[in-house]
């Protein structure tokens, strides 16, 4: 057992003696209403932050009921609440849409009924719609709003191409998420960043502000938990062949990602006789990125799996000699880095202060947007597997020591404590 791995374990030894004295104290476990305007549970993005804190919640003690979109996942052990389906509208993408106002009306509405149900002790609203409905509850109720800010809404909005930011809308937008900030009487936030975003942006107050960035699971993403003969069987269902290094992705299938710039890179590597394969996991528009990667004649290069669920994901990531994190949001969180990281993965990213916030000065790094520069970045380390190896362990032990669950328990439940005192 490694030095990091000893802390955590130390940590909740510590753990579970003060929430005996808690116990003795008379501290009675809390309540919380979640509030996710999405599809609950799918397998990307937030939603592993929303599952994370739900069962580190739960494992603390704690109750809590989520209340969702009709569509998603529903999770062993969790208590999902649904709305109806939409009458006009029964499937949807991923992402902005014209019928989200619906679906959240829809949600408002179905929010209200578990309240009055559920009487929570604490509304905790993902996301900006989760936050504006959580706002009118919390109001209504007379109980604190937690506000667990994932990115900017009208910047999101704008990297999936539903508002201009030139536009008329936009700027009634922005004035819209300026509101829902001043809102909430706490702010969780997914990295620094943004924690600096609200405060000199939007002007929120920052001792609502609190930093929490997504975390780790070093157990599940253990990259000793899966051998060679295993991963090597799992290369051939996929049709990678088992003389090239692999490249991974895990993630929502998106340009603002940058899987236009994954294929590019496959294509100059192939190019240059690289012996690499890109093993591209996430949906939606994977028809759409297999098109395009055999309009660049690098269909034989790179693998699209579709949709891969959370409990297979350590498997399929674990084929990974490098993972990839080309994305150009400078607003969203980026915690895919973790599951990356706690696998002993190096990571080449776009350089934007999230993903250094992860990474640190472990991270091997391209300008963002230059394709040119993110690919020589993966030569560099495709010709150093001792480089490789150390930048994998290193980031391992980083997850492992700063990036833990139980720790971010903690500062939650700290901050239910001080606003239901």
């Amino acid at each position: 057992m490694d030095e990091s791995e000893l802390e955590v374990k130390l940590r909740n030894t510590q753990y579970a003696i003060r929430n005996t004295v808690e116990d003795v104290a008379g501290l009675r476990p809390l309540r919380i209403l979640m509030i996710a305007p999405t599809s609950f549970f799918s397998d990307y993005g937030g939603h592993i932050r929303i599952l994370e804190e739900t069962r580190t919640l739960q494992n603390m003690g704690h109750e809590v009921a989520i209340v969702t979109y009709y569509k998603g996942s529903d999770m062993p052990g969790l208590d999902i609440r649904r709305t109806a389906p939409l009458p006009w509208h029964t499937d949807y993408e991923v992402g902005s849409s014209r019928h989200k106002l619906a679906f959240d009306i829809y949600l408002a509405w179905q929010s209200l009924v578990e309240a009055l149900r559920y009487k929570p002790d604490i509304i905790h609203g993902h996301m900006h719609e989760g936050a504006l409905i959580g706002g009118a509850l919390a109001k209504l109720l007379r109980k604190p709003l937690v506000f667990d800010f994932q990115g900017s809404l009208t910047a999101e909005m704008a990297d999936h191409n539903f508002l201009d930011v030139n536009g008329r809308a936009y700027q009634w937008a922005y004035s819209l998420e300026k509101r829902i900030d001043k809102m909430p009487d706490a702010i969780l936030t997914s990295s620094v960043k943004a924690s600096r975003l609200l405060q000199d942006d939007f002007h929120v107050p920052p001792d609502r502000l609190h930093a929490l960035p997504d975390c780790a699971d070093p157990d599940r993403f253990n990259p000793e938990k899966f051998s060679e003969a295993d991963k090597l069987a799992l290369k051939q269902r996929l049709g990678i062949p088992p003389d090239r290094l692999v490249i991974s992705y895990l993630g929502l299938l998106t340009d603002y990602q940058g899987i236009p710039h994954l294929i590019q890179a496959a294509a100059r590597l192939k190019e240059t006789g690289e012996k690499a394969h890109f093993l591209i996991m996430g949906y939606p528009s994977v028809v759409h990125y297999r098109q395009m990667a055999a309009d660049y004649g690098v269909a034989d290069r790179v693998t699209f799996t579709g949709k891969v669920e959370y409990r297979d994901a350590p498997a399929y990531l674990a084929l990974g000699d490098i993972s990839v994190a080309p994305k150009m949001s400078n607003t969203e969180g980026s915690g895919k880095l973790l599951n990356y990281m706690a696998l002993a993965q190096p990571v080449v990213a776009y350089d934007s202060p999230v993903h250094r916030e992860y990474l640190g000065d472990l991270g091997v790094y391209a300008p963002t947007g230059d394709v040119d520069a993110f690919t020589r970045c993966l030569v560099d380390l495709l010709h150093d597997p001792q480089r490789r190896q150390s930048l994998g362990q290193q980031l391992r032990q980083r997850a492992i020591r700063e990036y833990n669950w139980h720790s971010a328990g903690e500062k939650i439940v700290s901050i239910y404590r001080q606003l239901t005192k």
